[in-house]
C-alpha cells in the first residue's frame, strides 16, 4: 500500500508505474456503502504492486479510517446513536484489540 502520489517503491526504492485500477468497497457512516476505483501501481524494479490507498481508508479494511478511529477512541459504541449495529460489536472488540491496526492509524 502506497499513500496518493507516492512515486516510490516502499520495498525497494525503485519508481511505481501506473498498471490498472480495481474497485473496493468502502463502508462509511449511516450503513452506506460505495465502491471507489483504487490505482495499482507497479515498480519497475522488483515487480511489486502496490494499491494506492486515498487518506480516508485504512489498509485490509473496509470501514472508513473515521469510523475505526471512532472506535478506537470511545467516541463510537454500541449504544451510540446512528451507529446501531454498524459497525457489530464482535468488529468493534476486535479492532480495540488490534494494536497493529492503532499504530496504521
Amino acid at each position: 500500500m502506497v499513500n496518493e502520489n507516492q512515486s516510490d517503491c516502499s520495498v525497494c526504492g525503485a519508481l511505481l508505474k501506473y498498471y490498472d485500477r480495481v474497485l473496493r468497497i468502502v463502508r462509511t457512516k449511516g450503513r452506506k456503502t460505495k465502491w471507489i476505483d483504487i490505482r495499482r501501481l507497479k515498480c519497475s524494479k522488483c515487480n511489486v504492486l502496490h494499491r494506492e490507498l486515498p487518506e480516508y481508508i485504512s489498509p485490509y479494511k473496509q470501514y472508513e479510517a473515521e469510523v475505526i478511529l471512532g472506535v478506537l477512541e470511545g467516541i463510537i459504541t454500541t449504544d451510540t446513536l446512528g451507529y446501531e449495529d454498524y459497525p457489530c460489536e464482535a468488529t468493534m472488540i476486535r479492532w480495540k484489540n488490534t494494536q497493529n491496526l492503532q499504530v496504521v492509524l
